[in-house]
C-alpha cells in the first residue's frame, strides 16, 4: 500500500472556493507545514455561481478558475484531483483515498453539497446544475430543444430560467411551494420575482408538485403536464456528511460543527455549505449555501490553526444572485416566521420584532453594503437605526 509519511500537515477534503480559500488562508496566516488538497471533480478549484449564468451563455470555461496553475506550486498546495476520499480514520488520523492512507495533523472537511433528487418516478431526463461537467452537458444538450422546463423555483433554477429566456426558449418553472425562493426571500419579494419572471415570458407555476417524469416532459400533482425537451432539476440540494457521518462524527443537516468550526473531534474543522454552525444572533444551528460563508468560515479556521485565535465566527451573513437586469441581495438571515416591511424604495427589511434580521434589496448595491456594514458593527440593529439611512 503507498502510505504518505505523516508530518505536520493540514488535509483539506474539497476543492471548491471554500477548500481552495483554506489553503490559500493558511499560508497567507503563516503557517508553515505541508497543506493538501483534495478535490473528487478532475477539474482545478473553480467558481461555481457562473455555471448558471454567464458559463451558460459563453462557455468559457477559462474564466472561472480561481487560480492559475502556478498558484499551488508557488504557494506549496499539493492539488490532488480526482480523488475521492472513501473514509476517515479519526483514531489514526488518516484518511483513505483509493491505495493511499494520507495522514493529517488537522483536516478540514469542505465537502459542499450535492443535488436533491426527490423520488419522483419517471424522472429519468431530468440534468443536475452542479458542476463544471453538469454545466458542460447541459450546453451541449440545450441546443437540441426548443421547450425548457425547470423543476425548483431557488436561486439556480430561476437564474437558469433567464438565460433560457434570453436564449429563446420556452420556459416553464414548476415550483412545488406556495412562492419562489420561498426559504430564502419575504413573501413581497418572492412576487416581485415572479411578476418579473412572468413579464419575460417565463411561464412560472405554484404549489403544484412534479409528481412523475413523461414521455414529453413532467405531470404535477394537479393532473396537468408540462411539456420539456430539457428539463433542469433545481429543487435545492443536500449537504455531502456522509463522510464524517460515518467517522462518527455529528450530522444533523450538515456536519454539526461549534462557534470556530471545530467538530465534535477537535482535529476535524468542517466549513461552507456542508457545516451546521451556531447562528450568532439566534443561537440555532443553520446551515448556509453561500460563497461568502464558505470563504468566510475558510479565513476563521486557518486563523485558528496557524495562529491559535479561537474567535468565534460572527462574520454577516450575505447571499445574491443576478436574474435577468436584476441583482438581488441580501444581507443578514431572517427566518421563516420573520415579518417584512417594503420600503418605499423598494428595499424589504425582515423583522423579529423591532430587529432586523435581513435586508433584501434589488439593484441597490449602495443600501446592500450600508445594512452589511451596520449588521457588521456587533449589535442586533433595530429598524429606527435602519430607516434614517435607507434612502440615503
Amino acid at each position: 500500500m503507498d502510505q504518505m509519511h505523516k508530518s505536520d500537515q493540514i488535509v483539506i477534503i474539497g476543492a471548491g472556493q471554500g477548500g481552495l480559500q483554506a489553503a490559500a488562508s493558511l499560508r497567507q496566516e503563516g503557517y508553515e507545514g505541508r497543506i493538501v488538497l483534495i478535490g473528487e471533480e478532475i477539474a482545478a478549484p473553480y467558481q461555481r455561481p457562473p455555471l448558471s449564468k454567464a458559463y451558460l451563455k459563453t462557455g468559457d470555461a477559462s474564466r472561472l478558475a480561481l487560480r492559475p496553475d502556478s498558484f499551488y506550486e508557488t504557494n506549496g498546495i499539493e492539488l490532488h484531483l480526482g480523488l475521492r476520499v472513501e473514509a476517515i480514520d479519526r483514531a489514526a488520523q488518516r484518511v483513505r483515498a483509493r491505495s493511499q492512507d494520507i495522514p493529517y495533523d488537522h483536516l478540514i472537511l469542505a465537502t459542499g453539497t450535492r443535488t436533491m433528487r426527490p423520488p419522483i418516478p419517471g424522472l429519468t431526463r431530468a440534468r443536475d446544475l452542479r458542476t463544471l461537467s453538469d454545466a458542460l452537458a447541459l450546453r451541449k444538450a440545450l441546443p437540441k430543444a426548443e421547450r425548457v422546463g425547470v423543476i425548483g423555483g431557488g436561486f439556480i433554477g430561476l437564474e437558469f430560467a433567464a438565460v433560457a429566456r434570453e436564449l429563446g426558449y420556452e420556459v416553464t418553472v414548476a415550483e412545488a411551494g406556495p412562492r419562489l425562493m420561498g426559504r430564502a426571500v419575504s413573501p413581497v419579494m418572492s412576487d416581485r420575482f415572479a411578476a418579473k419572471h412572468r413579464e419575460m415570458g417565463v411561464e412560472v407555476l405554484l404549489a403544484d408538485p412534479v409528481s412523475a417524469g413523461t414521455e414529453s416532459g413532467f405531470a404535477l400533482a394537479s393532473g396537468r403536464e408540462v411539456a420539456a425537451d430539457f428539463i433542469l432539476l433545481a429543487a435545492g440540494v443536500v449537504p455531502n456528511a456522509e463522510l464524517a457521518s460515518e467517522a462518527g462524527l455529528p450530522v444533523q443537516n450538515g456536519i454539526v460543527v461549534d462557534s470556530r468550526l471545530v467538530t465534535a473531534d477537535p482535529a476535524i474543522s468542517a466549513l461552507g455549505d456542508c457545516a451546521s454552525f451556531p447562528d450568532p444572533n439566534s443561537d440555532q444551528h443553520v446551515r448556509l449555501e453561500s460563497v461568502q460563508a464558505a470563504t468566510d468560515h475558510a479565513r476563521l479556521i486557518a486563523k485558528r490553526i496557524a495562529k491559535g485565535d479561537d474567535s468565534p465566527y460572527r462574520a454577516v451573513p450575505w447571499f445574491w444572485s443576478d436574474q435577468a437586469d436584476w441583482k438581488l441581495q441580501i444581507a443578514g438571515l431572517a427566518a421563516p416566521t420573520d415579518a417584512c416591511e417594503a420600503l418605499p424604495d423598494g428595499t424589504v427589511l425582515r423583522l423579529d420584532g423591532d430587529h432586523v434580521t435581513a435586508v433584501e434589496t434589488v439593484n441597490a448595491a449602495k443600501t446592500h453594503m450600508k445594512a452589511r456594514k451596520l449588521m457588521g458593527q456587533g449589535e442586533r440593529l433595530r429598524r429606527e437605526d435602519f430607516l434614517p439611512l435607507a434612502t440615503q
